[in-house]
């Protein structure tokens, strides 16, 4: 093999060996920005929270909001006294005119459990600060206004 050959294959060779380098200290940043998004949207979430736990904070604490999720045809044949309907297809579009204080706690139900956490997973996203998943009136064992 000529000097020359020897040379160009050295020079490839570094080449490949400065990109490899190069394209994992890429992969390594993205990765390190991947997990601190994904750290940050952790940090914002909601709790779910017990029909037992939510009637005794209920009853005992001033302030909790109790947001139905559900249709203006299913909160009128049964809801949860106290609370306030915000059909989760207007969620988006109403939540900041009536729900003003984003650091109260909210307790949002619907009727099985699946559009409370989509409900809470919108609130969280809006920026309110204290969202509980209370789940379905299915599973609400106390009166409810009909």
């Amino acid at each position: 093999m000529s000097k020359r050959l020897k040379s160009v294959n050295i020079i490839y060779l570094i080449s490949a060996i400065l990109l490899i380098g190069l394209i994992s200290g890429c992969s390594s940043k993205n990765s390190k920005a991947t997990k601190e998004s994904s750290t940050s949207s952790e940090k914002a979430s909601f709790n779910n929270i017990t029909p037992e736990e939510a009637n005794k904070r209920l009853e005992s604490e001033k302030g909790i909001i109790l947001l139905d999720v559900r249709t203006k045809e299913e909160y009128e044949s049964g809801h949860i006294k106290g609370s306030m309907l915000i059909p989760v297809d207007n969620l988006k579009a109403e939540a900041e005119n009536k729900l003003k204080d984003k650091d109260s706690p909210i307790f949002v139900y619907c009727r099985s459990g699946n559009r409370s956490v989509t409900a809470a997973n919108i609130l969280v996203n809006l920026g309110y600060k204290n969202v509980h998943n209370l789940g379905g009136i299915n599973n609400w064992p106390y009166e409810v206004v009909r």
